[in-house]
């Protein structure tokens, strides 16, 4: 046992002494911690895709294998998990809002063509189903079955109205009441302005209080669409010319969800990078953006190849309450790094 002992002092001072990895510059600046969650034996994660902090510091992680929702403390020490087989494979979107006084989380598990509120111990509070009265344009059914709904996240107004992007089926954003009751649906799949190729993410941005706006990750089209609450399109937020390609160093590649803080929008973009934008959604970082242009947005990346410094697919970011970033990545081993804020 006192060998043992010594044998991890020895391995810790060495893992110690390894010169920190930072992404970024001046005030964001960022120590890259990885690996940073850690889970027990005989348990693995599958793509993992997004990542939301509790009020009390917990991170959880949500994930495509068994038991997809997993806890964590903030040096990455398993706490707990749940869903069994419910959602194995089909974890994706999760988002996190506090409804009368108890936090709660929304789930869209895209296989399950339905979107899913539970507590934080995954208790189902509230289940719904596709959006059977929503109408197109033409006032036509938005849907012939519910095998053409797959909705991706959730985002949640102050007036207590969410929102759903079927992001991986018809290209609509469902609005519901705080009851779950169907509101209105707007964008749709198309090349105009209001119309969306892959809405992947959404959020409520309420950094301009006085105006608060829904903001969709129009990731196909490489932009954000801003909507007023009742759907109406506001304005774009596109890269410097008009013909982006994926690779290009603009704001937007293929940009997936949203987290903010102290007027900072921080948007996990899948090929390659994460990006920060200010209040006025000007670029003010790039972190861990990849030189290989062959590993972003690629799942197939062996996780023998993977370097420290750099991401391939960031699918789901979150700010902490310290200003730390956790990312989660769509790769099938699972990948979860905290970028330790240390400038500024």
């Amino acid at each position: 046992m006192a060998i043992q002992k010594r044998q991890a002092k020895q391995s810790s001072v060495r893992i110690s002494s390894r010169k920190p990895v930072l992404v970024g510059s001046g005030e964001y600046t960022y120590e890259w911690i990885e690996p940073w969650a850690t889970l027990p034996p005989g348990r693995k994660f599958g793509n993992t895709h997004a990542v939301q902090e509790t009020a009390d510091g917990r991170i959880i992680i949500h994930h495509a294998g068994q038991d997809s929702t997993a806890i964590f403390d903030a040096r990455g020490k398993f706490i707990e998990a749940w869903g069994g087989a419910t959602y194995a494979g089909t974890g994706h979107g999760m988002d996190l809002r506090r409804e009368n006084g108890a936090e709660v989380l929304y789930l869209a598990p895209t296989s399950l063509h339905q979107v899913v509120k539970t507590d934080l111990r995954g208790h189902v509070l509230l289940t719904l189903e596709y959006p059977q009265a929503a109408r197109d344009r033409s006032g036509q059914p938005c849907y012939a079955g519910p095998e053409e709904y797959v909705p991706t996240f959730t985002a949640f107004a102050p007036n207590g109205d969410f929102y759903v992007t079927d992001g991986y089926g018809q290209g609509w954003v469902h609005r519901y009441d705080a009851e779950g009751r169907y509101v209105q649906s707007f964008g749709g799949k198309g090349e105009g302005p209001d119309q969306t190729n892959c809405p992947h993410g959404i959020f409520c941005d309420t950094r301009r209080p006085e105006r608060p706006m829904i903001v969709v990750a129009d990731r196909g089209h490489h932009r954000l669409q801003y909507f007023t609450l009742d759907g109406k399109l506001d304005h774009l937020v596109t890269n410097d010319t008009p013909a982006q390609n994926e690779d290009d160093t603009g704001r937007l590649r293929l940009p997936c969800h949203f987290s903010v803080r102290n007027g900072l929008l921080l948007i996990p973009d899948l090929r390659g990078r994460v990006t920060i934008l200010d209040r006025d959604n000007q670029v003010v970082a790039h972190l861990g953006d990849n030189p290989n242009a062959a590993q972003r947005a690629n799942n197939g990346v062996p996780a023998a190849d993977l370097t420290p410094g750099h991401f391939c697919c960031p699918h789901g970011a979150t700010w902490d309450h310290q200003g730390n970033i956790y990312v989660a990545e769509w790769l099938p081993y699972g990948r979860v790094t905290k970028l330790r804020h240390v400038g500024g």
